[in-house]
Formats: structure tokens, C-alpha cells, sequence
């Protein structure tokens, strides 16, 4: 789920927190920068596992929210013989995540980021912690279009961590303490408000057992085993970055790509609903007023006009995606005339290759057309057709592959993959 979504979720959800994944190392399921959004009523938006790690992640949103303050979260799946995440867990990566309430500044920021993004715009994201790591600071910039992927970029900035020594591997919300002595002791992190805006993160020893002899026993395994009050560190020996993050994070979002499409058949309904899912922003522009309805398409903007009167409205431009789906001859013919001097990333035309050819022919050379629309997977039916066009939308937007199409100098098209006709994708 793309930052866009989760700032129109955040918006709504008045009790939710943030979860970013700041640091990956090895194979990991997504990558690094990636964010999701989880309520306290138990839903989850957007994900950074294929699911091992959400349900650990949704345990702590109370406590976060509780205490409005944030959390590191590590995920270490590395060792194979670790029985808990080890050989159970597929992604065997390492896996740093921030979780932040979403509340005062940072539901502040995310508004702005939306609005940011809803104009087409991209935007970055900075986060600067402070107090070795107790405090974040947020900042947002517009950073206008760009042409790069739509995966979250992070991106350290050129200031350095603080050069402290790492005595704890701090995970979650319980912190193993390694001695030299081979002795493991227990502790957990509190969460202490130190300003109404800034969240701050102390570590705070967990009380342990004494035994007779004062000393404090605990291993992973539960044995006793005498630890010496010497061989404890103090509080002022924790670092509260032990995975050397810099100071400074700044994520790069773009915004979703724009697809429009002309015509609200039933046909359509597949295609809209596929590619919301796919990270696109959907339109449906047609003159039928029955037909555009938000029952029809739910989650989809309706534009009802015929093509002089929506492209204007439209504003077309080199980010957008647009699919002619009306079935109507001489309203297609009217929008592409309307398209030769407009800019744009991708344009598919559903029907046969002749009949595109007719569309197209006495017209100036049109870029990036995709006739028959869809790639071709043997596809049947309208829920088959949508799928292989929102394998082409997903293939054109991440630019896996060359599947631009040319126009021949008489009007004729030839598609880039095998030029499959409408009933065979």
C-alpha cells in the first residue's frame, strides 16, 4: 500500500500509529522504508512481512498509543537455529521497525504530505532523532514530480550516529543485556514523556529476582545462573541505537499514478477495482450519468461528461495512465484528437487491432499505445481482461519491460509484445 493511502487512512483513524521499517538487512519481504498502519480496533493497512511480523507489531499499538511516545522494534531472523524466528520464519533477514503514534506533529505532517500528493506532487519526509535517539523531529517538503518508481526511498542523511558502544541488543519491548561473563539479564524498555511534541525513549531496568546471595539470576533458557552486582552495567551504558542508524531518515514518496478511464461498462467495473489495488488512483469519465455511479465504482472518481467537457476538467498530464473502454466509436474518436498534443504515460485502447487502426487513422502519431489493451495471458471474460490490464498498468509503471507500442506510418499499431487480439489476451 503506497504512503498515499496510508496519509488518506491516517486521516480518518483518529487512534492509529505508524510502522516504518527503517532498517532492513538480508532477505527481507519488503524493503527498507517501507510503512504500514495499524488501529487499536485491530486493523492493519499496508504490510512489512507476508505477515510473520503483524501480529507481534499489532501487540504493542495500546501500549504506543497509550503512551504516545515511539518504539524501535527489532526483527532478527537471521540465525537458523533460533526455533522462534529462525526456521519458522521464511524472510530470514534482520528487520528494524519504528513505531509512532499518530498524533500532534506527525498527524500534522501527514496531512500535509496528502494534500502533497493529491495535487500530483512527490514529497520527502525527515526525520531527525536527538538525545541518542529518544526524540524525533518531523519535516516535510514538497519535492514536485518525478520519474523514479513509486517504492519508498529512504535515504540517510550525511550525519553521523553518535559513536557509542552497542551493549544491548534491543528488541522490542524487552532488551537482552549480554555480560562478558556469558550471563544474560532481562530488561524492558518505558516510555517517558519528555515534551508534548517530541516523543522521547528511555530504557529502564526491569526488576530481577534476588537470590540469596544478592546476586540476580536469569538465562534465555531459565536456568539459574549467579550474575554479580559488579557485572551489571549501568543505565548510563545503554545505547538506545545499537543498529547505527544516522540522525537523520528522509523517506521520498510519489504520488499514486493517475488512471483514466473512458467508458463506465460493466467491463469496467473489474478493471477500476484491480487497479486500485495495484497503487492507482482511479478515474472513470463518462456521458452516462446511470452508469456513474459510486456503487458502481466505490473508492473511484466520477467525472460525468462527454470528452469536450471532462478534458478540460481532467488536465491530463505525463504521469497519467488512460484506458478508452466506452465501446463508443465516434467519443473515442473525439478524445484522441483531443490527446495528440497532450502528454502522457501510457494509453490503451480496448478492441481489436482493426478497429484501433480505424481510431487512429488520419491522426498524428500517437506515443505509448497499448491496443489491444492487456498483456497477453489467454485471458477470457471481463474478469480475465482486467486481470492482464492490470498486469500491463503494473509492468508500464515499474518499467519492467518495453511495452510501448508505435504507430505505423499508415495508422496501423504494432504492439510491442505479440499484437493478440481483443479475444485472446
Amino acid at each position: 500500500m503506497e504512503m498515499h493511502d496510508l496519509c488518506t487512512i491516517a486521516a480518518r483513524e483518529m487512534r492509529c500509529l505508524l510502522a516504518t521499517a527503517i532498517k532492513v538487512e538480508g532477505h527481507a519481504y519488503r524493503k527498507q522504508g517501507v510503512s504500514m498502519l495499524l488501529t487499536e480496533e485491530g486493523q492493519m493497512y499496508g504490510s512489512i512481512s507476508p505477515g510473520c511480523l503483524e501480529s507481534d507489531l499489532q501487540a504493542r499499538v495500546s501500549h504506543v498509543l497509550d503512551t504516545k511516545q515511539m518504539e524501535f522494534v527489532e526483527y532478527d531472523m537471521r540465525p537458523e537455529d533460533d526455533l522462534s524466528w529462525g526456521e519458522t520464519i521464511g524472510c530470514g533477514g534482520l528487520v528494524v521497525v519504528l513505531l509512532e503514534p499518530v498524533c500532534g506533529e506527525l498527524r500534522s505532517t501527514l496531512q500535509k504530505m496528502h494534500e502533497c500528493l493529491q495535487s500530483g506532487a512527490a514529497t520527502a519526509l525527515t526525520r531527525t532523532f536527538q538525545d541518542d535517539y529518544t526524540r524525533v523531529q518531523y519535516e516535510w517538503k514538497r519535492i514536485g514530480t518525478t520519474e523514479k518508481g513509486h517504492q519508498p526511498v529512504l535515504r540517510p542523511s550525511l550525519v553521523p550516529p553518535h559513536d557509542r558502544v552497542a551493549y544491548y541488543n534491543l528488541t522490542s519491548l524487552q532488551v537482552d543485556v549480554q555480560h562478558s561473563s556469558g550471563n544474560i539479564k532481562h530488561e524492558h524498555t518505558a516510555l517517558t514523556q519528555h515534551s508534548r511534541d517530541i516523543p522521547r525513549l528511555t530504557l529502564v531496568p526491569e526488576r530481577v529476582p534476588a537470590t540469596s546471595n544478592g546476586s540476580h539470576s536469569t538465562t534465555p533458557s531459565g536456568d539459574s545462573q549467579h550474575i554479580s552486582e559488579a557485572d551489571i552495567p549501568t543505565n548510563d551504558a545503554i545505547s538506545t541505537n545499537p543498529w547505527d542508524l544516522p540522525q537523520q531518515l528522509t523517506s521520498q514518496y510519489t504520488p499514486k499514478p493517475r488512471l483514466i478511464i473512458i467508458g463506465a461498462g460493466n467491463d469496467v467495473i473489474p478493471v477500476a477495482r484491480l487497479a486500485r489495488s495495484a497503487g492507482f488512483r482511479v478515474v472513470v469519465a463518462d456521458w452516462r450519468e446511470s452508469l456513474s455511479t459510486s456503487e458502481r465504482f466505490p473508492e473511484t472518481e466520477l467525472v460525468l461528461g462527454f470528452p469536450c467537457e471532462i478534458m478540460p476538467l481532467l488536465k491530463v498530464t505525463k504521469g497519467d495512465y488512460l484506458i478508452l473502454m466506452s465501446h463508443n466509436f465516434p467519443r473515442e474518436r473525439e478524445l484522441l484528437e483531443m490527446l495528440v498534443d497532450c502528454e502522457y504515460a501510457y494509453l490503451g485502447i480496448m478492441g481489436s487491432k482493426t478497429r484501433t487502426a480505424r481510431l487512429l487513422d488520419g491522426l498524428p502519431p500517437l506515443k505509448y499505445v497499448h491496443s489491444p489493451v492487456g498483456l497477453s495471458i489467454g485471458a477470457d471474460g471481463p474478469e480475465q481482461i482486467a486481470i492482464s490490464i492490470a498486469a500491463e498498468l503494473i509492468a508500464c509503471k515499474h518499467k519492467v519491460s518495453s511495452l510501448s507500442s508505435e504507430v505505423g506510418q499508415k495508422g496501423s499499431v504494432a504492439h510491442a509484445n505479440d499484437g493478440h487480439s481483443s479475444g485472446s489476451r
